[in-house]
């Protein structure tokens, strides 16, 4: 039951981010639909279901912020915070190749310190400012996917395949490390009492995600961005 809350308010958040159009106000509002119920989980000690209930809200983002930039490209080009920035980069990329996509001495720094930035603002702040920072990437992510989509010859397929692999094994990651790393600042806070050898295993997943992101990025994406070439018809 409490993962079609997370869904429909999930949902619900990208409505009203929708009609109050404020940018910094939609991974607020995202946040805010799925924080309580990962709360709920870790408070009963249950770090599988928390994982599990932000793994379903992530997939709900990716498709919210999917289906609405191909369906309004133009208004999720400025409603999602860098979604306009983040798309013209990957399309440059997707047309010709060239880009931080395709650079492992570009794209590793930046993954390294967004996985960084992201674990120390969950160890300082519970994820409280850690989450909001996850769904500005889903966010800006689904915008890229959704406008491909929709300038694609092929839509239905370009909006799976454009999330890339990589990208799904970074999403899965980040999303386990900001419930896992939640733990020690809501433990002084309330009362969580979590399996510590789940919590490290949970961790080693996470950590073989990130090197496993990088590791594919490098080795399929020219081979990706040729397919999706390829797929758009352009």
């Amino acid at each position: 039951m409490a993962g079609v809350v997370v869904v429909a308010a999930t949902v619900l958040s990208y409505t009203i981010g929708w009609f109050v159009d404020i940018p910094v106000l939609v991974p607020i509002l995202n946040t805010a639909a799925s924080y309580p119920f990962m709360l709920l989980a870790l408070k009963r000690g249950d770090l599988r279901v928390a994982v599990a209930r932000m793994l379903l809200w992530a997939l709900t983002m990716g498709l919210c912020a999917t289906l609405l930039s191909c369906a309004r490209p133009a208004a999720t080009g400025t409603l999602f915070l860098r979604g306009d920035a983040y798309r013209a980069e990957m399309f440059e990329w997707v047309l010709t190749g060239r880009g931080a996509e395709s650079t492992p001495s570009r794209f590793i720094p930046q993954h390294i310190g967004q996985a960084a930035i992201f674990a120390g603002l969950t160890l300082a702040t519970a994820g409280a400012l850690s989450m909001p920072m996850g769904a500005v990437l889903m966010n800006y992510m689904g915008h890229y996917v959704g406008t491909l989509a929709a300038r694609s010859a092929h839509p239905a397929a370009t909006m799976v395949l454009a999330w890339h692999p990589w990208s799904v094994v970074r999403i899965v990651s980040f999303v386990i490390l900001g419930v896992v790393l939640s733990v020690p600042l809501l433990s002084r806070i309330v009362t969580v009492a979590i399996d510590r050898m789940a919590a490290r295993r949970f961790v080693i997943v996470a950590c073989l995600g990130l090197i496993g992101d990088i590791v594919l990025k490098a080795l399929l994406a020219p081979a990706w961005q040729r397919m999706l070439l390829r797929l758009t018809g352009w």
